[in-house]
């Protein structure tokens, strides 16, 4: 990429200049071209004088024809020396008078014509006329000048122009070069220093040892090394906590397991081997209370499993590859009723509705495992005899989910950090593992959505709110 960033910015400098030098080449030579239009309408003017210089025609037929240049004529060759001359002759094109090296074309009409002649290394613009003469009748006329601009710009069009452009090309080119690669020479370090890092070092880079110019990029890449590095943190964090969440509920499903097969193994071999089994096979009766207990904390540890499976999947924002689709509130919450029936016939806690059509863009399942664990912890901490009541519909800030109870409640100094992972209530009767409230805080921040807690009615238990944004196209 730098290679490729030095060709364009040589070719970008280079091919201005190119453009420059052709440009001046170009007014250069429409200036020789000014000039030499001028220079022909002046030899143009001295035709006429040159004709009436012929007084009489050769008195033998071989000697030149009687002349007498007139003073014009004089001074304009005089001026030029040795780079002007003149001719006059026949209809034949034979040369009578003057200069015998200029060739003379015989025009066909009394128009002035020019052409170009090379002499003694000199490039001359003859200009012929086919004219009567004062003396001699018709003849031809010429006159030549080798100081032509439009031949000299042709003669050092390479080494006053095109060469002196070419050589000023490419030392710019040189020198445009040097200085790209000097100026990469700190973006070609911050390559090699980000080349060595290791995968584990998302420190930021220092923006002051670079170029200004490349300072947004180091910000931003510092800002995508911060995400990246707190995203890591949070993922040792998770897992930390997971391997810690999860040892305790095992340890004891372990230890009662192990328990029993201590007492399987102290237990004397029956005599008689039941229907069931082989000869020699140990028994062990269990009661109604191990079978309870053996029950409860496969759930505990299986809930504990879900609970840390959703809160990953609720953490994993940037991941997201399931669509939204618009969810019904209003079914979420009958579905619910239905799955937590048995839980708070149990207890017998009056679970009730209060449900208005209302609807959101979102993901269904996580919004479901969301009223899940609002729900479950409602009826856990509530005691015998309570009432939690499950709500959803349209308020003044947007739809919302709502679930109340009149149990313990939360001290309001409490309230904002029950929404964080693993963390309980002082002296909290139940079991449970703190996760609840962080799922539901987390799924709510994936839909943009607010959690709110408070009192419930008449300022006892807890109502836990959640607030969508007004407008469906706001949930990412």
């Amino acid at each position: 990429m730098t290679s490729n960033l030095r060709f364009r910015l040589l070719l970008l400098l280079v091919l201005p200049l190119s453009v420059l030098a052709l440009m001046g080449s170009w007014f250069a030579y429409r200036s020789a071209e000014a000039a030499a239009g001028q220079h022909d309408q002046r030899l143009m003017r001295f035709l006429p004088a040159l004709a009436e210089a012929v007084l009489a025609p050769s008195l033998d037929g071989q000697s030149p024809p009687v002349l007498m240049l007139p003073p014009t004529v004089e001074e304009f060759l005089r001026q030029r020396q040795n780079e002007a001359g003149y001719a006059i002759a026949d209809l034949k094109g034979r040369v009578l008078a003057g200069d015998t090296w200029i060739r003379v074309e015989v025009p066909s009409t009394r128009v002035t014509e020019f052409h170009s002649q090379e002499f003694a290394g000199i490039m001359y613009r003859v200009a012929v006329l086919r004219v009567e003469t004062a003396g001699a009748g018709e003849m031809v006329v010429a006159l030549a000048d080798g100081s032509d601009a439009r031949q000299q710009w042709a003669q050092q069009l390479l080494l006053r122009v095109l060469l002196p452009n070419v050589l000023l090309i490419a030392a710019a080119g040189l020198a445009i070069y040097w200085s790209v690669r000097q100026a990469f020479e700190p973006l070609v370090a911050l390559a090699g220093a980000v080349e060595r890092r290791s995968p584990r070092d998302l420190s930021p880079i220092d923006e002051a040892a670079s170029p200004e110019e490349v300072r947004p990029l180091l910000r931003s890449l510092n800002r995508l090394f911060a995400l990246v590095d707190a995203q890591a943190q949070e993922q040792r964090r998770f897992v930390a906590d997971a391997a810690h969440q999860l040892r305790t509920p095992l340890a004891a499903l372990q230890a009662q397991v192990e328990a029993w097969a201590l007492m399987v193994q102290s237990a004397p071999a029956n005599a008689a081997a039941p229907a069931s089994g082989p000869p020699g096979e140990r028994s062990l009766v269990l009661s109604a209370t191990q079978i309870h207990q053996l029950r409860d904390a496969t759930r505990r540890t299986s809930q504990l499993a879900r609970q840390l499976l959703a809160l990953s999947r609720a953490d994993a924002r940037h991941a997201q590859s399931q669509p939204l689709q618009r969810v019904d509130l209003k079914d979420l919450c009958e579905s619910l009723l239905e799955a937590f029936f048995e839980q708070a016939a149990a207890k017998n806690i009056d679970f009730g509705l209060e449900v208005a059509p209302a609807s959101v863009w979102g993901h269904a399942w996580l919004l479901r495992e969301l009223l899940s664990n609002l729900v479950d912890n409602a009826l856990k901490y509530n005691p015998e005899g309570g009432r939690v009541t499950l709500r959803s519909g349209v308020g003044p800030d947007g739809a919302f989910l709502e679930v109340e109870d009149d149990g313990p409640g939360v001290p309001e100094a409490e309230r904002a950090r029950i929404v964080q992972r693993f963390y309980r209530l002082p002296g909290a009767s139940g079991e449970g593992s703190g996760l609840g409230l962080a799922i539901a805080d987390e799924i709510a921040q994936l839909h943009q959505a607010r959690l709110v807690l408070g009192p419930g009615a008449d300022g006892v238990g807890l109502r836990v709110q959640l607030v969508f944004p007004p407008e469906p196209d706001a949930v990412p």
